[in-house]
């Protein structure tokens, strides 16, 4: 990871524990700004990740309950960051959530000095690589959706028009050319057209 001394993190750190939270201020002295909150729930949490835009979130508590797991889905789900958790007790079934609730790194009785910046950088290129992967699989389904549109307003045009398929596509592409639109769209208006005539 790029060293931190131009640019330091923005982390938001959430604990209600000074002692816990000291740790955490000490281990990134130098490489992040820390905004220290207590505990923060649903839309109250969603409103200062909209207001601070961290570059991560740390949470530190004796173990996770439902309402944590809760925060940080709707997190995950409208503005999605890296998130480190330290726990001191581990729960089997709720490490498990809480990955799928978008936590970066869960780490049970790890917490030192020494270790948070590590952590937290290994954190941030984990959620880059996988927000990177979760984009790639978007683009995917879209360009399939967008091909499987072309297709039946090609067939469309193949039908009505009595021409080959590379007219058709011919056809789609000059019209979204001149429009200055996708052929996507293209397709979609003739798919629109056709079905106020179908039976």
């Amino acid at each position: 990871m790029e060293s931190n001394t131009e640019t330091p993190l923005i982390v938001l750190l959430i604990d209600s524990n000074a002692n816990r939270a000291k740790i955490v201020e000490e281990g990134l002295k130098g490489a992040a700004v820390v905004k220290q909150a207590t505990e923060l729930h649903g839309a109250e949490l969603l409103g200062l990740v909209r207001q601070l835009q961290p570059d991560a979130i740390i949470i530190d508590c004796d173990s996770p309950d439902r309402d944590t797991i809760e925060n940080l889905q709707l997190v995950a789900r409208e503005n999605p960051k890296p998130v480190v958790m330290f726990v001191e007790d581990g729960d089997g079934a709720l490490s498990k959530e809480a990955v799928r609730a978008g936590v970066s790194a869960y780490i049970v009785d790890g917490l030192s000095t020494n270790r948070v910046l590590p952590v937290l950088e290994i954190a941030i290129e984990r959620f880059k690589m996988v927000d990177a992967l979760m984009k790639d699989l978007q683009k995917s389904k879209e360009d399939l959706e967008a091909r499987k549109v072309i297709e039946r307003a090609k067939g469309i045009l193949m039908e009505k028009r009595k021409i080959s398929e590379n007219e058709a596509y011919a056809t789609l592409r000059s019209i979204a050319m001149k429009q200055g639109k996708k052929m996507k769209d293209i397709a979609e208006n003739i798919l629109s057209v056709s079905s106020l005539f179908d039976d």
